[in-house]
């Protein structure tokens, strides 16, 4: 019979980071019933590495320690190794990630947890070196910890159980309990919260979530570097954007000022810095320093879908035409460097080319000349990126905004459009002698998480930009996610696709993100079809993932596999909290299926955890968002005319180019067809026997596209311009008494 922990197995799996690792001398398992059943039969701890494809770290300490033969006789003599990808894994990764940014203060790539065969963690870092002292301070090395361990599971093994247990107590703690009781009362007074506030005392007041985004826009200037731009006093510096988001959302509700201009500079100072790709598009995972200059070159899917909508957020605001430029040129690089030939994103770009960190991605004075023809031309782009002999990374220089186009322009005494024109071919020629190195390792998994994020960015993209192009490669990643990930039989959706092979169930985030991607492709198209996928998607949310005894959503299907603790995702990380982006979603999609409970599942889930969003709304953005939500009813804006939804037609163009320039942060935009006859089709597809309250009644008027609008359930008169729609409400006051035939469910 064949042992399974006799060899490496990684050769079997279709994950690039697992293959990255299927030629180590380590015997790496996948993380399987085979391995963990070898754990428990041998009664051996089992050394668990998480990483990703991409990720520098993790190249570092497989070359220095598990490519080493003496390393791999620890590992595989006396443990169970074994290699999780973490975009394949979040739920694993999230409970392990947790216990070390517990235990050390800190949490990273690779993860470097010691279990017990029960899977229970009793020691935890992140990057290790070989031996200590071979890099990081005072670090200690792997091969010590690992012989260290070897000895003491048999010695100390008493002491071990105990720290497993402890360790894994309070992870349940942490990250499966909310405190409320499972006879579906309020949480625990107190759990979490601030001054010892009951969770109850405001039951009688307005709903919870009036007064957050306040809580949120304070928190996030107190935390913004107001000389470099981003949050944080020193590096490294995340772009976060969505806290960069809800300071635009501030800005918009209250008009503060400081709201505005801590958003926009540090949107200025991402566009200018190192962290975005001058010659390509595209940006970084994150800047090493305050400044923004040098970064962790990996580019991520999650990042490039994210970032774009918080620019076009400020474009709608501002009206610079800047924010709109960085937010095509990284649409751009996301069809040419992410997409698959059928439609769907891959993952990753690696930090590393030619086995050195950034090589693709920087410059040399001599490299610049040798790439651009003229003279001038490569001094004005030296000069505008500061292309230096010293460089700012390794010798070489990593392209930032140094010189602005009026000091240019002033320099060389010559008008700003022919600077302007001397860069644009700067960049043409650096991209193309560019396009000749090696380039960094792409990761080719589809993932339908990061996808949605995707399909949700271009679809507005495609709507605030004006170009239908981000919404045609929103729909195809669309469908080949439909394709390949969803199994319409068992209305479940799987995580990855990878070259055919289809594996791992769907989590929260695959869940909730895609479904927001649909429903935001529905509100840029008009196509029922995605807004009936997105209330699938919500159906299956509420059915796997809501507990209503806890009022929570879990990271992991109630039918999944069980770890020591089942995660929750209440957190914004490298990714929004997939909790937050669920709750918000229902919330939307209820005005489209009342009947299916989307609005109680997602209150009750936000009253669960207001006490957590009061005490740190500045890591919980995602979740105090939909409270706001819930709070203010949002806007709705329903669209009826003739040909919406169809392929030729759309949106009618009039209201296409009124929405593109409105800013609508918590608004719906709903069409529907323009008679009743129309809409019986969709209903069809939908599901309900009666048009749902936000399309009831409200159809064409006078043979000509009408809108509604309704803001903070108060809504206008069927009006036939936007701008006329919203004006009603200036010249109303925002009345409390609304003619009969404009009330909340339009009859």
């Amino acid at each position: 019979m064949d042992d399974p922990v006799a060899r490496n197995r990684l050769d079997e799996e279709e994950s690039p980071y697992l293959r990255q690792h299927a030629d180590n001398p380590v015997h790496w398992q996948p993380w399987d019933e085979a391995a963990l059943a070898a754990a428990r039969e041998r009664d051996r701890p089992i050394f668990l590495s998480v990483g990703y494809s991409a990720c520098h770290w993790c190249h570092v300490m497989a070359e220095e320690s598990f490519e080493d033969e003496a390393v791999a006789a620890v590992l595989n003599d006396y443990f169970v190794p074994i290699k999780v990808d973490r975009e394949e894994r979040p739920d694993l990764d999230r409970v392990y990630q947790t216990i070390c940014q517990r235990v050390t203060g800190g949490g990273g790539w690779p993860l470097s947890v010691w279990l017990t065969p029960e899977g229970e963690p009793f020691y935890v870092g992140t990057y290790f070196p070989k031996r200590e002292g071979d890099r990081r301070g005072n670090a200690p090395g792997f091969l010590d910890v690992c012989e260290s361990f070897a000895q003491a599971w048999e010695r100390d093994r008493d002491e071990i159980e105990n720290r497993a247990s402890q360790w894994t107590d309070a992870l349940r703690d942490q990250l499966e309990t909310t405190g409320k009781s499972t006879s579906g009362g309020a949480p625990d007074a107190g759990m979490g919260g601030v001054g010892g506030e009951s969770a109850d005392s405001d039951a009688d007041a307005a709903p919870f979530g009036a007064e957050v985004l306040g809580s949120v826009a304070k928190s996030a200037l107190r935390a913004t570097d107001r000389e470099h731009g981003g949050f944080g006093s020193g590096g490294p510096k995340f772009p976060q954007p969505w806290r960069i988001d809800a300071l635009l959302r501030a800005y918009a509700r209250s008009g503060t000022e400081e709201a505005r201009s801590a958003a926009t500079e540090t949107l200025d100072a991402m566009a200018a810095g190192g962290v975005y790709d001058h010659v390509g598009g595209g940006f970084h995972r994150y800047a090493t320093d305050r400044e923004w200059t040098v970064p962790h070159f990996e580019k991520m899917l999650y990042d490039n879908a994210e970032i774009p909508r918080v620019y076009l957020s400020a474009y709608q605001l501002t009206g610079k035409d800047a924010y709109a430029t960085i937010a095509r040129e990284t649409f751009d690089f996301l069809e040419r460097e992410f997409r698959q030939a059928e439609g769907g994103f891959f993952s990753t770009l690696d930090a590393r080319s030619e086995g050195e960190e950034g090589k693709f991605y920087v410059w040399t004075p001599a490299k610049v000349e040798a790439a651009v023809d003229d003279e001038l031309t490569a001094e004005i782009a030296m000069e505008r990126f500061g292309v230096t002999e010293g460089g700012n990374f390794e010798g070489s220089t990593v392209l930032a905004v140094q010189r602005s186009i009026p000091d240019l322009a002033a320099e060389y005494d010559r008008p700003e459009s022919e600077i302007i024109a001397h860069l644009d071919d700067a960049r043409a020629a650096l991209f193309e002698a560019r396009s000749e190195r090696v380039r960094p390792a792409r990761d080719e998994k589809i993932l339908a998480a990061w996808n949605g994020l995707a399909i949700g960015s271009l679809a507005r993209g495609g709507l605030v930009l004006g170009d239908d192009h981000y919404a045609d490669l929103a729909a195809d990643a669309l469908d080949f996610v439909r394709e390949h990930l969803w199994d319409r039989g068992e209305e479940r959706l799987a995580r990855r696709y990878k070259d055919g092979d289809v594996k791992g169930q769907g989590y929260l985030d695959d869940y909730a993100f895609l479904a927001r991607g649909a429903f935001d492709l529905y509100q840029a198209t008009g196509d029922v079809a995605h807004l009936a996928f997105a209330v699938d998607l919500a159906r299956a949310i509420v059915e796997a993932f809501y507990d209503a005894d806890s009022g929570t959503f879990y990271l992991t299907p109630a039918d999944g596999e069980s770890l020591i603790t089942r995660p929750q995702d209440l957190r914004d990380q490298s990714t929004p909290a997939s909790a937050g982006v669920a709750a918000s979603l229902l919330f939307d999609l209820d005005a489209f299926a009342p009947e299916a409970g989307f609005a109680t599942a997602a209150s009750d889930v936000v009253d669960t955890h207001r006490d957590t969003i009061r005490g740190r709304p500045l890591e919980h953005v995602s979740l105090a968002l939909a409270a706001d939500r819930r709070a203010r009813g949002g806007t709705e804006v329903v669209i009826a005319a003739s040909g919406v939804g169809e392929a030729s037609a759309g949106l009618p163009e009039a209201f296409r180019s009124s929405l593109a320039s409105t800013y609508l942060p918590d608004g719906i935009v709903a069409p529907r067809p323009a008679t009743d006859d129309g809409l019986a089709e969709w209903l069809d597809l939908l599901g309900p026997d009666a048009a749902p309250p936000i399309w009831k009644g409200r159809t064409e008027r006078d043979g000509e596209p009408t809108v509604y609008v309704c803001e903070d359930r108060v809504c206008s008169p069927p009006a036939h311009d936007l701008a006329e729609a919203f004006g009603w409400f200036d010249d109303a006051g925002q009345a409390s008494d609304v003619d009969a035939n404009t009330d909340s469910d339009g009859s």
